[in-house]
């Protein structure tokens, strides 16, 4: 691989990423509930299941689990469901009065937090075939596989951590400045923002079918 190609690699990965996804959302609705420093444990759990799909892509899984019609199915659909139970949760208690609504927020385990980005990008499972897809375009059939494989995934997780954190930042600096009732519609958007994570993954499911 030449770094002609690593450059142009960098610059589609840029295009893919630069529109927020269900895990770009998440990452912002946590970080706006719970501190930048604690969504990122999302993020880790997010970038954690992309390597193991860039792991499934490069030891040939692709055509196997592209096979495997029902587990996508029912991996795409659990995740759906779990994201639309979080945010639906987050909206319903952010109201005047709520009991321990910041202790709720700040009880929430780093486990939880890492559970919530790891599921929500493992239930796209056919980012394996992506990643299979996308990987050949930039690896030279001159130069030894693995090594390329591994630059190329190590550049898309580095860059999907900066988005992330990007993301992340920003929502936690405009929650930190809103208390009392701002501070409720702050936490309804972010239920809204996970709602609409999950709507985007069962989008993208049904436009794949």
């Amino acid at each position: 691989m030449t770094f002609d190609s690593w450059t142009l690699y960098i610059g589609t990965v840029l295009a893919l990423m630069i529109t927020p996804g269900p895990s770009q959302l998440l990452m912002m609705s946590n970080s706006g509930a719970h501190g930048f420093r604690r969504a990122l444990s999302t993020a880790s759990g997010d970038l954690f299941a992309n390597a193991l799909q860039m792991l499934a892509a490069g030891l040939g899984l692709a055509v196997l689990i592209a096979a495997s019609a029902t587990a996508l199915t029912v991996i795409k659909w659990a995740g759906v469901a779990y994201l639309i139970w979080l945010g639906m949760r987050m909206i319903l208690r952010a109201k005047p009065g709520g009991a321990g609504m910041q202790d709720t927020h700040s009880s929430v385990s780093l486990y939880a937090l890492w559970m919530q980005g790891f599921l929500t990008s493992a239930a796209n499972p056919k980012a394996v075939v992506f990643f299979a897809a996308l990987f050949p375009q930039f690896i030279s059939v001159d130069g030894a596989f693995w090594p390329q494989f591994l630059i190329l995934s190590a550049t898309y997780i580095i860059m999907d951590g900066m988005f992330l954190s990007a993301y992340g930042l920003g929502a936690s600096w405009i929650a930190s400045r809103f208390k009392g009732s701002a501070k409720l519609w702050i936490d309804r958007i972010g239920g809204g923002f996970m709602v609409l994570a999950a709507i985007l993954l069962g989008l993208k499911s049904v436009v794949q079918q």
